[in-house]
This record gives C-alpha cells, sequence and structure tokens, in this order.
C-alpha cells in the first residue's frame, strides 16, 4: 500500500506512537483507548483517530486499540521490519556516539560497517565493528549494498562525500552535518540539524520566561 498523500506532519507523529505503544507493551498494557493514550501522549483523541485513519481504521468501538497489533502496524508502516543494512561514515566523537547506540538494532537498522579517511581512526574498533577506509567505499556499496548511510562529516566535506556514495548505489542518507543536501528524486535524505533543535529549546525557554512577567 502507498502512502504518498499522507501529511508529513502525520508521519513526524508516528514514531511517538511507535514510542508509547512500545513503552505500553513494556507494562503489560493489551488494550487502550483513544481517550486514554491521548491523555498519555499529549495529542487529542481526535487527532489519534485522524492520523490512525490514513493507514486504514485500528480501533474497535467500545474497545479501543489493541496494543500489540497496532505497535506491529505501526512498525510495519515505519518499515523496521524491512531490516536495513546501515553504514556510518565519519568517525568522530557523533560517529562513535552513534555506532553505539542501542536503538538501531532494536528498531531493525543492522550497523554493518564505519568508514573514515583519518589513518589514527582506520583499523581501530568501534562497537564491534573495525573501522574502514574511505578508499573501500566503492568496493563495500557496490558488493554489499547498504541501504542508509549515515553522514557524520564536516559540512565542508559533506556534499562531496554524498554524491559520492549516491553514485555508488546508496539511496538514503542519513545526515549530520549543517547543510541540507539536494540530491536526485529517488534519493531519501533526512537532514537532522542539532543546532536548530537547540536553539528552539532556547526559544521556548526564553517564552516561559516571558511568562513569568
Amino acid at each position: 500500500m502507498s502512502y504518498k498523500q499522507v501529511p508529513l506532519v502525520v508521519i513526524k507523529r508516528l514514531p511517538r506512537y511507535h514510542r508509547y505503544l512500545g513503552e505500553l507493551l513494556k507494562n503489560n498494557v493489551s488494550r487502550i483507548s483513544s481517550t486514554d493514550l491521548s491523555e498519555k501522549m499529549g495529542v487529542t483523541a481526535s487527532q489519534i483517530r485522524q492520523d490512525l485513519n490514513f493507514f486504514g481504521g485500528f480501533g474497535q468501538q467500545g474497545y479501543g486499540y489493541n496494543v500489540e497489533m497496532l505497535y506491529n502496524r505501526v512498525s510495519s508502516i515505519l518499515g523496521l521490519d524491512k531490516g536495513y543494512k546501515t553504514i556510518i561514515i565519519g568517525c568522530g566523537n557523533l560517529g562513535h556516539a552513534l555506532a553505539n547506540y542501542t536503538g538501531f538494532a532494536n528498531r531493525g537498522f543492522t550497523l554493518c560497517a564505519m568508514f573514515d579517511t583519518d589513518k589514527e581512526k582506520i583499523g581501530t574498533e568501534i562497537a564491534g565493528l573495525t573501522v574502514k577506509p574511505c578508499s573501500e567505499l566503492e568496493e563495500y556499496i557496490k558488493l554489499e549494498k547498504p541501504d542508509i548511510a549515515i553522514l557524520a562529516v564536516p559540512k565542508t566535506a559533506v556534499v562531496s562525500v554524498a554524491d559520492e556514495i549516491v553514485s555508488y548505489g546508496i539511496k538514503a542518507l542519513w545526515n549530520f552535518a549543517y547543510v541540507d543536501l539536494n540530491l536526485p528524486g529517488d534519493v531519501t535524505v533526512e537532514n537532522v540539524h542539532l543546532s536548530d533543535s537547540l536553539m528552539t529549546l532556547s526559544y521556548r525557554m526564553s517564552e516561559n520566561k516571558g511568562n513569568d512577567f
């Protein structure tokens, strides 16, 4: 089924549903109403029903939602059941931290390899993987066909690195450099700007302080 007509704002809420439903499962909650779920998530019950209706109705009147079924369905919609092979390019502090993030395996992403140009990093081990030289990227990508590349490289290098690996066949990039990449339409890019999130936090703090006067 294609979900191309689903609004981006709805898609961006799906990971929150997944997270909250996962917590409910851990707490042995087998079913929940949209009202109870709304109280936990801070989203109106009407909004939850509207969001989920984009993907088919999952609730039953008088019963609510089967938590395990909905969790699995949201996982499938998010593609978490596909087992994506992932590589990291850039093994500095950020790349190192990302490699050790346990959430990858828990969400169906398999970290397969790490690459860097720094001779001091090449050959070292991070999260059980030996760092490879970037000179081996073309051979590795064409042979192993990873699904996703995580870019943890400096902003001065990210455009050339992105162009290079896309030419080798990578079709999805998770980009942490402070540069918005413009790539062919068949390449999926998620740009993550950590400083943007920090500035948003700063704004919200300023607003809260302003409310004290």
